[in-house]
């Protein structure tokens, strides 16, 4: 249903390079694959059931532990309506050495460590997305079958077990969640955290929109028609100065441009084909 690309452990000594895929499954797995370029091969390393139906979108992203390394947490969306995080890092380092040792056939791992789980609608989330912030802090934006958008503002740090006495793991903390039921009038079927305080939204019923995120939660600023039917997804990037482009696709591809400087001082429309 989706798949997302997690970069490579920071072991240098590995014989060949590691890439490793994140997959949301209709089965209700959410797998990690180790993809080996040098021998062409795609190997099934770990899985997770936890959601128990179909998962239906996979992000992932990357945090800094008080000691400086790198770690990876998954996040997969699912047909009831959560949204469940993983550190997977421990499992990458397992596979990364097992590669290193070229040892034979390796059983499938845990997915990894489960952090948290968000009831982030009351139904199906048919997009994802992760934008990271400043001081280990995350917003996660979603999209639901109901029409409806959510934005979790998150915390990722290191916290003790038991009394400090056993070693520190990480903990994943919601810090506030904003919510805006009937966002559209069908399926939004992508979402793009162009700043912290802005979001941009697609439907099947054929809207991009724009919303502001402040304190007070989601905010309207404005809205477009699209020539795609059965929009599917959303992509953006940023080009030169306040501009960025957007496209959208479905049953064809519309791109759109954007500037937000422009829209936020005068609002006028910032979008056209």
């Amino acid at each position: 249903m989706s798949v997302v690309v997690l970069s490579g452990t920071e072991d240098a000594e590995s014989p060949e390079p590691l890439l490793f895929l994140a997959a949301a499954c209709s089965d209700g797995s959410v797998r990690l694959f180790l993809l080996l370029e040098n021998s062409q091969s795609l190997r099934l390393v770990a899985e997770s059931f936890l959601h128990q139906r179909c998962v239906l979108k996979v992000q992932a992203f990357a945090y800094k532990t008080a000691g400086g390394r790198r770690g990876h947490i998954v996040a997969s969306a699912a047909t009831d309506g959560s949204v469940a995080f993983w550190d997977v890092s421990a499992t990458l380092d397992l596979v990364t050495q097992a590669v290193k040792a070229e040892g034979g056939e390796r059983k499938v791992l845990d997915l990894g460590t489960w952090l948290l789980t968000i009831q982030a609608h009351s139904c199906g989330v048919n997009s994802l997305q992760v934008h990271k912030m400043a001081g280990g802090r995350f917003l996660v934006a979603s999209g639901s079958d109901d029409g409806s958008i959510s934005v979790s503002d998150i915390e990722v740090s290191d916290e003790s077990i038991v009394d400090g006495e056993a070693p520190a793991k990480m903990g994943v903390r919601v810090l506030r969640t904003f919510s805006r039921p009937c966002a559209h009038a069908a399926h939004v079927t992508g979402v793009r955290l162009l700043r912290p305080d802005l979001l941009l939204s697609a439907s099947v019923d054929q809207r991009l929109t724009l919303w502001r995120l402040s304190e007070e939660g989601l905010s309207f600023v404005c809205s477009k028609f699209c020539h795609v039917a059965d929009v599917a997804a959303l992509e953006c990037w940023e080009g030169e100065g306040p501009t960025y482009y957007s496209v959208i696709c479905g049953q064809g591809l519309q791109v759109l441009r954007g500037t937000l400087e422009l829209q936020a001082q005068s609002g006028l429309p910032f979008l056209e084909c």
